[in-house]
């Protein structure tokens, strides 16, 4: 839900910013000794070896053309192979240690499968492309990176050490981060495809004066271009009632590591990647420089959605890093519609919509209307009447008066914002009611 008009009323009351507290989740907690670090440990190699077993088997139908063209098979075989044998040990050691048994044996389970089917002994043949193929390789290779570096990162550099990596709701997002992998030749060919429509608005002149500029000032204006465009399509997003349902899926993460940014409903993630990538062909940077920027663009948001508390000097003014765009994802009233640039800062602060309360970090994040906690009942929800109840409607008169004067009665008793909106939260009045009443509140003082 989006709570507008914050400008007319931050002057009747200062927001009380909070600081987080996360509970304590022992039952939650990988600890040393007891084995449940092995049994995930042989749980996640085991099905990686398994679905990189199949990759090799079905190359054509279940590799990317363009990872294909950025790794080595036969390289990749020695990394498969040791992480079999990794499986196996790690599901052994689970097992005996009766950390998880069940776990142990899905571990040993998948990883004897893929020494069955060939492992990493599996002969590389060349492979005849296909338009439509599912990117395992892909979610393969990057759910491994992801979890090595981004999980030893959060452990090494947290902002909140009390936060555990099997926070709930993981399991969905993985849901999430798989199916994104996966579908990422659909995402390539929808590209494309709008690339070849619009074909009529590409200006060779521009892109030959473009590519004779050095790497890194393409790099720049890319970041900026693609910047631009994300910037607005994020906005509209937020703004516009029968678009916000699906974004919204997006912020229903209540829990902020480098899983929850996975999370985004189909359709969102099309339009998103297509709109950027259209921007970034109608400049024409070399293709190098595309691809810097990609990588650029995947490290930085996964970093953003980590739970990290590096400090980052000045570039934080610069560039979005982790506490910026953590205030993005607040459900707390002054933060809601804002902050929605993906690499800089500076669109927010070119059209008013950044928020960045030094030495503070959001106390409560997700949407203010809770949203369906499984992944096809998310995947309805913006097709169901309820999906847009999720912007605030117009509340009566009457209904504004008699809230209203209570937000002036408790500001005369010494009363913060925080503290009256929760009251009246409690008192059953919903946000948007709340929102309005703010509103109507600075502009209609009683008199004295």
């Amino acid at each position: 839900m989006a709570f507008n008009h914050l400008s007319e009323y931050a002057q009747l009351m200062k927001y009380d910013y909070q600081e987080r507290e996360v509970a304590q989740q022992p039952d939650r907690e990988f600890v040393y000794g007891t084995g449940k670090i092995s049994a995930y440990a042989s749980v996640l190699l085991g099905c990686l070896s398994l679905i990189s077993v199949f990759a090799y088997l079905y190359p054509s139908y279940l590799t990317t053309t363009d990872m294909r063209a950025v790794y080595d098979g036969e390289q990749l075989q020695i990394i498969l192979k040791y992480g079999m044998w990794s499986a196996l040990f790690f599901g052994v050691v689970a097992f005996v240690s009766n950390g998880s048994k069940k776990l142990a044996l899905i571990g040993l389970s998948t990883t004897i499968l893929a020494f069955a089917l060939g492992g990493y002994t599996i002969e590389v043949s060349p492979v005849e492309p296909k338009n439509l193929a599912i990117g395992v390789d892909w979610l393969a290779l990057s759910l491994l990176g992801h979890v090595v570096f981004f999980t030893s990162l959060e452990k090494i550099f947290p902002k909140y050490r009390d936060q555990v990596i099997l926070r709930k709701e993981w399991k969905l997002d993985l849901v999430y981060f798989a199916i994104n992998h996966l579908l990422i030749t659909t995402f390539i060919l929808l590209g494309n495809y709008a690339i070849h429509r619009l074909q009529w608005a590409m200006s060779l002149p521009l892109q030959e004066y473009i590519q004779s500029l050095p790497f890194f000032v393409q790099f720049i204006i890319a970041v900026l271009i693609a910047d631009f465009v994300f910037y607005w399509q994020h906005r509209v997003f937020h703004k516009v009632k029968i678009l916000w349902p699906f974004h919204a899926v997006h912020h229903s993460v209540e829990t902020m590591d480098w899983l929850a940014g996975s999370r985004a409903h189909i359709v969102h993630s099309i339009i998103e990647r297509v709109a950027v990538v259209i921007g970034l062909h109608l400049i024409g940077v070399e293709k190098a420089v595309l691809d810097a920027y990609i990588i650029f663009a995947a490290i930085q948001s996964i970093t953003n959605h980590c739970n990290l508390g590096i400090p980052w000097g000045p570039i934080k003014y610069i560039l979005v890093t982790p506490q910026f765009h953590h205030w993005h994802h607040s459900s707390e009233r002054p933060a809601l519609d804002t902050n929605f640039g993906a690499h800089t800062t500076i669109f927010d602060r070119m059209f008013g919509s950044y928020h960045f309360p030094e030495g503070h970090w959001p106390a409560h994040y997700g949407t203010t209307k809770r949203l369906p906690r499984t992944f096809f009942s998310q995947l309805a929800h913006p097709f169901n009447a309820d999906g847009y109840d999720l912007k605030p409607r117009q509340v009566k008169k009457e209904k504004l008066v008699k809230i209203s004067f209570y937000i002036h009665n408790a500001k005369k008793e010494g009363k913060t914002a925080a503290q009256i909106s929760g009251a009246l939260t409690l008192m059953g009045w919903p946000a948007d009611a709340i929102d309005q009443a703010f509103e109507f509140a600075s502009k209609n003082k009683p008199a004295a």
